[in-house]
């Protein structure tokens, strides 16, 4: 695995020299500025409510008044730290709603721009993809991001409710942020293993015995959040570099 996690670093390194050699940062700044806009309201309304939902849950558990009666400066202490892995943890269950309706959004440019690099390193620059070639590949970049949408929030609920557990619920955040890294990197993947002729069962298959491939482009993607409007077509760009390596 972490093999597989050097090879997508190069692959973001790669990806970096890709744009700049063949110009490509008009496929950079329109997903990205798409996708920015997303984040900032996405997280607005996250602020407005992660807070509202800790209270309503401590009341409605009557944590408050337990801790109180309890007089212990050491259990509040490790209650007050539960708090904040619980809003970390919902704060990346919130990001993940947001980051899966991104991909269906960007589906379409997500899907020519994975199509457009792979032209240029098969040397058919000229080619111009038709209609229902993009299309196919956009209905197929939908169908994958609301399956792995479907499968990490299975594993995200549990985990938040692990993470109000004193101690154990402090390395969630952690786990989650390891599923999510996976999942995301799984969709920027598929859209290279799409025109590769992998079935979408092929694809789980694969990146199922290779899962440091998903899950390091999963991880540069969110360090690269410093640098928010690039995030999304760096992993597009990478990950289809990553497909040409393991195809070859």
């Amino acid at each position: 695995m972490l093999k597989e996690i050097v090879i997508t670093v190069q692959s973001w390194g790669e990806a970096h020299r890709f744009i700049i050699q063949h110009k490509l940062w008009k496929w950079v700044l329109v997903p990205g500025l798409i996708y920015a806009i997303l984040f900032i309201t996405g997280m607005y309304f996250f602020g407005s409510s992660a807070t509202g939902v800790l209270e309503y849950i401590t009341q409605s558990l009557g944590l408050s008044d337990r801790i109180q009666q309890l007089r212990s400066s050491f259990l509040g202490f490790l209650f007050t730290l539960s708090g904040l892995m619980f809003w970390l943890t919902l704060l990346l269950f919130y990001f993940s709603f947001f980051k899966y309706i991104c991909l269906i959004i960007g589906s379409p440019l997500f899907a020519l721009l994975s199509r457009k690099t792979e032209s240029i390193i098969e040397g058919r620059e000229n080619e111009t993809p038709t209609f229902a070639q993009v299309r196919s590949e956009a209905a197929r970049g939908i169908l994958t991001a609301l399956r792995n949408c479907g499968w990490q929030s299975v594993y995200l609920v549990a985990l938040l409710l692990l993470s109000l557990i004193p101690v154990i619920g402090w390395v969630v955040p952690l786990v989650v942020l390891l599923v999510e890294c996976y999942y995301y990197g799984f969709s920027m993947l598929d859209y290279g293993f799409a025109r590769n002729e992998y079935s979408r069962t092929e694809t789980s298959r694969f990146i199922g015995q290779h899962k440091g491939l998903a899950t390091g482009n999963g991880i540069l993607f969110y360090l690269m959040h410093a640098i928010i409007f690039i995030a999304p077509a760096y992993a597009i760009i990478a990950g289809t570099l990553t497909v040409h390596k393991v195809k070859k």
